[in-house]
C-alpha cells in the first residue's frame, strides 16, 4: 500500500487583524477521501502536531461539499486529524507522496517553515511526487531544486489567483500575493476562470488553483502514484 504524507498549518490567525484562519475544510477531506478510497495510507503531519485549526469560514453552510458532510459524520476521521504527527518527526523515506491543504493559515507558518522546506526539497530530489492546492503552493516560495533554483522555477504551475484573493478581500492582508510570486519564482503560471476546478502537472510538481480543484489535484496525485 502505497503511503501519502499531509502537511496542515498550525497557524490559525490571520497576520495581526484578530481574524482567525486555518486550513480550508474541503481542501483536505475531498484529496483525503478520494485517495483513501483508492486504497492509499495517509498519514497527517503539522508544526505543532495535535488538532490543526480549521478555517471557520470553511466549515458555513455555503462552503459544505459531499466530502465535508462525509467528514462531519466519521469520527474516525475526525479523531485522526485531531492526533497529527510533529513535522519535525516524519521522515520522507517513509512515504511515497506528499500533498498540502490550502487555506490561509500556512501562509503564516509553512512558507517559512524549515522543516517543511526540506521535506519538501527531500520528497523531490528523491523522486516523489508533490503535490498542492489553492494557497498551499505559497509553501514552494523558498523551496529549492537540486540545480539550486527555485523549485517552481521553468515549471507550470497554478494557485490561488490575485482576481480571487481580491474577490475574499484579502489582498492588503496576506504577506505576499500567491500568483505573484509564483511568477517571480520564475514558474510558468496559469489559471482558469475565478473558482473554477483547475489544476496543472509538470514531472513530479502538481498543483491546483482553488478548493473546487482539490479533487482534480488528488486524481493527478493517485494517478501518478499508480503509475510509478
Amino acid at each position: 500500500m502505497k503511503k501519502i504524507l499531509f502537511v496542515l498549518t498550525s497557524n490559525d490567525k490571520m497576520g495581526d487583524t484578530g481574524h482567525k484562519t486555518g486550513f480550508w475544510i474541503e481542501e483536505f477531506t475531498a484529496p483525503y477521501y478520494l485517495l483513501k478510497d483508492l486504497g492509499f495510507d495517509i498519514t497527517l503531519a503539522s508544526p505543532k502536531g495535535g488538532q490543526p485549526p480549521i478555517d471557520p469560514n470553511s466549515e458555513t453552510k455555503d462552503a459544505s461539499t459531499a466530502s465535508t458532510e462525509r467528514f462531519d459524520a466519521d469520527k474516525e476521521t475526525q479523531k485522526t486529524l485531531a492526533n497529527t504527527r510533529f513535522l519535525s518527526e516524519v521522515n520522507m523515506a517513509d512515504y511515497d507522496a506528499v500533498f498540502y491543504p490550502g487555506g490561509h493559515g500556512l501562509l503564516w507558518d509553512l512558507v517559512e517553515n524549515k522543516n517543511s522546506i526540506k521535506l519538501i526539497e527531500d520528497f523531490y530530489a528523491a523522486g516523489k511526487p508533490v503535490a498542492f492546492v489553492c494557497h498551499s503552493p505559497a509553501v514552494l516560495k523558498n523551496v529549492k531544486g537540486t540545480d539550486g533554483q527555485a523549485l517552481v522555477y521553468g515549471k507550470n504551475v497554478t494557485g490561488f489567483t490575485n482576481g480571487e484573493e481580491a474577490a475574499v478581500e484579502l489582498s492588503k492582508v496576506v504577506p505576499f500575493l500567491l500568483e505573484d510570486m509564483l511568477k517571480q519564482n520564475g514558474g510558468t503560471y496559469s489559471k482558469t476562470g475565478d473558482w473554477k476546478p483547475y489544476a496543472v502537472e509538470d514531472g513530479l510538481l502538481i498543483t491546483g488553483q482553488n478548493p473546487a480543484s482539490s479533487e482534480k489535484v488528488a486524481e493527478k496525485l493517485g494517478e501518478k502514484l499508480n503509475s510509478h
